[in-house]
């Protein structure tokens, strides 16, 4: 663990590393405590100003922002961490299959892939949805499902990389088997770029759950969501800054702390 931690011992990785730290405390907080009832309305508190009472003021209907952002940050947190979780289980299954055996199987499986690939993800997810239907589980489905090519391109890479070193030919003479040698010898060998790679992913999929929240397919009321507050404050831009300020901000934060691990990560000693 100590190599590990020298091993990416620099600036970006240790900034994203406090960034993601503090979502993380707020998004586990969420789970058990948030100052006020996410769905409580409070007509008199309607656009109140930030203060020590209201940290972050309230929106249209009087709720408290900072309760709703803690309870965003969790939504958005556990689909992302489920959507990157589909994405690299399979997309290193079908990577690791099709870059150590390679012949008809490397063909068919990655044509499908590229296929699926030329489609951006999120285009991708919108059409699984308009057949699975909107809701927080089909949206974690359908990301889920259209990160798999690129994990599975990137871990079909790295093993046609590896079949060519001598350690492979090493453990078939000593009678190490195919899954032996996929999940043993060579899964470790590509950690380093998976990580990053699931770094990558993770950052992209907040942004992806927040875009689909705001276009109202994603977390549906009266559960909060980052980008669906974003939505709903768009119309109070100058009456009352703060409802989109403050989402706005967890958003940015997410994926400013989960690009500089990756590219923390991206940088070795």
């Amino acid at each position: 663990m100590r190599k590990l931690w020298k091993k990416y011992d620099n600036f970006h990785f240790h900034i994203g590393l406090i960034l993601t730290s503090i979502i993380m405390i707020l998004a586990i907080t969420g789970i058990f405590y948030t100052p006020y009832e996410t769905t409580e309305m409070n007509i008199a508190a309607k656009f109140a100003r930030p203060s020590l009472q209201h940290l972050m003021g309230c929106d249209n209907y009087g709720r408290d922002i900072f309760s709703r952002v803690m309870e965003g940050i969790r939504n958005t947190f556990f689909i992302a961490l489920i959507t990157v979780s589909i994405g690299t289980v399979v997309g290193v299954l079908i990577g690791a299959a099709t870059g150590y055996f390679g012949g008809l199987l490397d063909e068919i499986l990655m044509r499908i892939n590229d296929a699926l690939f030329a489609f951006p993800s999120i285009l991708l997810a919108l059409v699984i949805i308009s057949i699975l239907g909107t809701g927080t589980i089909n949206v974690t489905l359908a990301l889920g499902i259209a990160f798999i090519p690129s994990f599975a391109r990137i871990v079909r890479s790295e093993y046609k990389k590896q079949m060519s070193q001598d350690y492979i030919q090493s453990a078939r003479l000593m009678g190490a088997g195919d899954a032996r040698i996929i999940f043993v010898h060579i899964l470790p060998n590509i950690l380093p770029v998976l990580v990053s790679s699931v770094m990558i992913g993770f950052n992209n999929a907040v942004l992806a759950e927040a875009g689909l929240s705001y276009l109202g397919i994603g977390v549906q009321p009266p559960e909060a969501s980052l980008g669906r507050m974003l939505s709903e404050a768009q119309s109070y831009l100058f009456t009352a800054p703060w409802y989109s300020l403050f989402p706005g901000l967890v958003i940015v934060v997410m994926v400013l702390g989960f690009a500089l691990i990756a590219e923390g990560l991206s940088q070795k000693k």
